[in-house]
Parts: structure tokens; sequence; C-alpha cells
């Protein structure tokens, strides 16, 4: 893909190339979403509205890292909408389903090379990661998310928030910390070494 290419196609109005850009970045975009609202439901509205906004304003993109760009615009609009529930309510720390059921058996915690043990054990442990990764200020969560789990690096993740490399820097090394003390708390689940950022991406 002619990254470059389809931009400036999409900045002059050709739809099928801002498309291109959407099916190439879309998972990503939502990854980040899930990982910082932790609902499914809400997690595709603030994807799909981060696109929405993204398209209207990709005349404004001035060159860098496209996909730090689409990934500020997501995490705006997942802050929007952790905004707007936190006036109505809490978002769940459970996966749902988009009936807002709970799942009990969610298809990204599975792995068919792994026996039954080995997937419930991982099952929980992501799901102690979710549930303390949930706990984290958002401005935390979302550096770990862009870091951790979408691998970023620190300039790429300083411009998608908008922020000094310094304090995306600050903000991650207070949100390990966060991370491995809640986590200790659900010990008997956790490997020999704990490497953070694969157990959240993988």
């Amino acid at each position: 893909m002619d990254e470059k290419a389809l931009i400036e196609a999409a900045q002059g109005g050709d739809l099928d190339a801002f498309n291109r850009l959407v099916l190439a970045y879309q998972d990503q975009a939502y990854n980040v979403a899930y990982r910082i609202v932790n609902n499914r439901v809400i997690a595709e509205d603030a994807t799909q509205n981060a696109f929405i906004k993204a398209h209207k304003a990709l005349g404004g993109f001035r060159g860098g890292s496209f996909r730090a760009w689409i990934f500020r615009i997501v995490t705006n609009a997942c802050y929007d909408e952790l905004r707007r529930l936190k006036r109505h309510q809490g978002v769940p720390l459970e996966p749902q389903d988009s009936e807002g059921e709970e799942i009990e058996n969610v298809p990204w915690l599975a792995d068919p090379s792994e026996s039954p043990e080995d997937s419930a054990m991982r099952a929980e442990l992501r799901l102690a990661i979710a549930r303390c990764l949930e706990t984290l200020p958002a401005e935390y969560r979302s550096a770990m998310v862009l870091v951790d789990v979408q691998g970023l690096d620190y300039a790429e993740a300083a411009e998608s928030l908008q922020r000094p490399i310094g304090t995306v820097k600050s903000r991650m090394a207070r949100a390990r910390m966060r991370m491995r003390d809640c986590l200790m708390s659900y010990q008997e689940l956790l490997p020999d070494t704990l490497r953070l950022g694969d157990e959240l991406i993988q």
C-alpha cells in the first residue's frame, strides 16, 4: 500500500482511496478504542465516529505519522464517550456483545494450540489485565494502549496524544507501576516473569 499516494488521493476527494485507508487501519483503531473503553459496542461507535471525523479533517493532515494521526482522533473519540458515560453510568468491566450481554468465551482470548487449562488460565489473566487497565486514569490508559498494545514509539504516541514525549514517558512509567501493583492481586495467574506489554498484545 502506497500510503502517501492514498492520502493525497483521499485529500483530493477520492472516496475509494479513503476507504482503503480505513480498511488498513480499522482493526488497529478499534483495538485502541476497545482497550480504552472496554466495551465492544462503545468501541465500535467511537471507531466509526473517529473515521467520520478523520474524513472531514483529512484536508488538515500535513504529513507525519498517519497512524498516529488516526489514533489521536480515535483516542479523542473515546474520551468523548467516557465523559458521556461518566455522566450516566460506568463502563462495564466485562467484555460485552452487541446486545450488551457479558461474553463468557471471548474470541480474542482463544488459542486453539493451548490446552483447555492453559486457555482458561490465559483468559483469566487477560481479564485481570483488562480489569487493572480499567482502573488507570484515562490518560495513563491511553498511553499504555498506544505504546504497549499498538506498538507506537514514544514520538508517535506523543503525536497521537498531543503531549510532549517526556509527559508520555512519565505516564507510561506510572501506568506500568500501577498495572504491576494491581496485577499482584492476581499473582496466582501470572507467569514467573510477567512481560506486561507482551501479555497485553497477545
